[in-house]
């Protein structure tokens, strides 16, 4: 049986930055959880940061292409991680990606479903590093790094497709 990272928010937990979670009520993902596909992590407290901690945002570098932003800037290293009060958390997200990968790796997973809009788990968009709510596309830190290593990462607003892609995972070979 395939096992499927979840973030621990959509999971219910009071894990997200102000405290609280982003508890998501999907059907689907109750059954994952019934199943025992379910392996939840938090990148940002597996990172070393507090819950509540202040918002954080991927700061790109002054002259970067669009193709560039988030994650994948930071784990690059041409981009940091900063919080509202401007504290460089650069290294607790890194580690938290980290962190998910070794699950990933211990349990061999090759799909996760990650809160959309977070610095680490962001699947299509990211806040521009202005902490004024402007989204652009990228991705998170921790979804940047479950890529490249082959993991495919899904959202809360894709979970029929994620069940799709755990289908064809499933399907016995011919």
């Amino acid at each position: 049986m395939e096992k499927i990272l979840v973030s621990a928010c959509l999971l219910g937990a009071p894990v997200r930055y102000h405290g609280g979670d982003a508890a998501c009520t999907h059907a689907i993902l109750r059954r994952w959880t019934y199943e025992g596909r379910v392996i939840a992590v938090c990148p940002e407290q597996e990172g070393g940061l507090p819950t509540p901690r202040p918002p954080a945002e991927i700061i790109p570098a002054a002259v970067q292409r669009s193709s560039d932003a988030g994650g994948g800037a930071v784990i690059a290293g041409s981009a940091r991680v900063r919080t509202i009060t401007g504290d460089d958390v650069t290294a607790q997200f890194c580690r938290g990606a980290d962190r998910a990968l070794e699950l990933v790796e211990q349990h061999r997973i090759r799909m996760a479903l990650l809160k959309e809009g977070s610095p680490s788990c962001a699947s299509t968009a990211v806040f521009d590093g202005s902490f004024s709510g402007v989204r652009i596309a990228g991705v998170g830190v921790t979804t940047a790094l479950l890529e490249a290593h082959g993991v495919r990462v899904f959202n809360e607003t894709q979970i029929e497709n994620a069940q799709e892609w755990l289908d064809q995972l499933e399907m016995p070979q011919r």
